[in-house]
Formats: structure tokens, sequence, C-alpha cells
């Protein structure tokens, strides 16, 4: 399966990526790497990868039909692939998490791995096979890498262990307030989930990462996050899941204080705005309006120390 070549592999490709593939004119140049590099198992050096990770990003639809992206750390070692189209994952479920709603028997999965010290990130999408509370398997639908662009490089350590979870309740509301705001409009780093049921009836569930500077997430009076869309590896899958299916889950994380801010709710892709002209090097927009939030303080047991790229470097000699 690993070697199936550009010729014989199916185009990956749903019409909403397409779509907006073909808005930039780059469709014909896309099918090749669609073809090539969207696998449907894990080449070995993601299979090492995984497991070399003490958080992982995952995307979950809960029975209602929104989506949460969330993150949950464990000590190195908690994902395993036996074999390539297959990745043990053990994390024990979480009731705290609105995301664990959505990840039973049967249900589809996204996960990215990134390992923010050395700007790694690598993606895919399945289906949980679970049998108990402590873990789940995913069957790999689609398997690929990403290039480090944007990723702020940052270092991480355990300040308790992950199986202590946080005396501090989740705090649940349907609007931004100033906590919430200014967590957003200070990050520089947050992950999204997104959708699509596809023609055959399954569901391919994404998440991703986007990063920029600090504040490069505007938040309006009304609420609604506007975000600008960079230049990238020109696959779309995100903005193609939400052309099909407006649904998303965005969450931010205060890598200082272990902090994380869940959403579920709608978007929309601004191709062609006279807003894109106010965000330095954005290409298009996206804008976000919650429906559903919940801030977890002290929800992570990892706190990550921002690096520059040129002391990674000196620190790997």
């Amino acid at each position: 399966m690993l070697e199936q070549t550009e010729q014989d592999a199916p185009s990956p490709w749903h019409e909403g990526e397409l779509a907006i593939q073909r808005s930039v004119g780059v469709v014909e140049r896309m099918d090749g790497p669609g073809r090539n590099f969207v696998r449907k198992a894990m080449p070995e050096q993601h299979r090492a990868f995984f497991p070399m990770l003490p958080f992982v990003v995952l995307g979950a639809v809960d029975a209602k039909g929104d989506v949460w992206a969330t993150v949950r750390a464990e000590r190195p070692g908690f994902m395993a692939s036996p074999e390539p189209e297959i990745l043990e994952v053990g994390l024990p479920r979480d009731p705290a998490d609105p995301a664990d709603a959505g990840m039973e028997d049967g249900d589809a999965i996204a996960m990215l791995g990134i390992q923010l010290e050395t700007r790694r990130r690598n993606r895919l999408n399945g289906v949980i096979r679970r049998t108990d509370a402590k873990g789940f398997d995913v069957r790999v639908g689609q398997s690929f890498g990403n290039c480090p662009q944007y990723i702020q490089p940052r270092s991480a350590a355990f300040v308790r262990g992950p199986d202590m979870p946080t005396a501090t309740q989740p705090l649940h509301s349907g609007q931004l307030d100033d906590r919430t705001r200014r967590m957003i409009e200070s990050a520089d780093t947050f992950f999204v989930a997104s959708y699509v049921d596809r023609d055959n009836g399954e569901r391919q569930v994404d998440v991703s990462h986007r990063g920029g500077n600090a504040g490069f997430v505007r938040v309006g009076a009304d609420g609604v996050l506007t975000i600008p869309d960079f230049a990238g590896n020109r696959f779309f899958n995100t903005l193609g899941n939400i052309l099909v299916n407006s649904k998303a889950g965005l969450v931010f994380v205060d890598f200082e204080t272990g902090d994380m801010l869940q959403m579920t709710g709608n978007a929309e892709v601004l191709l062609d705005s006279p807003d894109i002209a106010t965000f330095q090097g954005a290409e298009r927009l996206w804008r976000f309006t919650p429906k559903e939030i919940v801030l977890r303080p002290d929800a992570l047991p990892l706190r990550w120390r921002k690096e520059s790229v040129d002391m990674l470097r000196r620190s790997r000699g």
C-alpha cells in the first residue's frame, strides 16, 4: 500500500478542497501531491514520530454533529503503531473534555502530531476502534505530513503527572468574556477541527495547526473571530471542509498556564474581501462564530517555554 504510485492512487481531494484549489489555479498542480503524499497508511517515519510525543491534538464530532478540537497530554509512548494502518492511543476517557463525546467506537477522528521544539507535524484521520475506557485504536484513513511554516518553537515540560487531573472545573458559556477574548487576542497558535461527510458515506475529520504573530486572530465586538489564511501547502483541507460544512471547532492553549479554551460553532470562508488587505500576508480570510465555549483552567499538565529557532539549533549542537 505504501508503494502506491501517483498513477494508480485515487485523488483524496473532495469538492470543497478542489473548489479552493480551483480559485487559486492549482488543481492540476495539486493532483500529483494528493495522490502521492496523502496515504492510506503511515510511513515508517510517522510511525516512529507519534510515540515520541507528550501530547496530541484531536478533532472529534459529538452526537449533535458539532465538532470539537482538543489537546491531550500523556507521557511519551502513549501512542504506538503496531502496523502501518493502525495507531494505538493510550488516552483514558475525560468527561471534562467536550471532544471526548465524539470518541466512541466507530466514530471518525482526526489527529495532529506536532513537535513544537522541532516544528515537525504529521496528520492522520481515521475511525476509532474502542473496547474499553483506557484508550482506543485508530484505523488510518489518510496520513500525510505538513511543512513547518508558522509553527512557533516551544519546549515542553510536565508540571504534574498526566494521570493527576486538575481540580478546577470547566467554565461553560455561550459568548466570549474579557478573559477569553484576551486569550485569543494574545495567541500566536491555535488548532482547528472540521469535517465533511463524503459521497461514499464516510465521515472525514481534519484537525490542523494555525499560527502567526501574536494577535493574528482578531475578535470583533460581536464575538466573531476573523482569521487570516497565509500561503501554505495548497491542500486546503480545513477551508475546503468549511466550504462544504460550516461547522468548526477551535482550541487555544495558554502555554504558560496550561489553560485551554475550546469552542464549537460555524465558520465561513472569504475568498474575496477588502478586509484581506488589512492582514499582512493574508491570501484569504475565514470567520468563526462561537456557539458553545468551554474554558478549562489548568487543563493540561504541560507548560511550554518559547524558544527561538537559532536557540534550538544551538541546543541540538
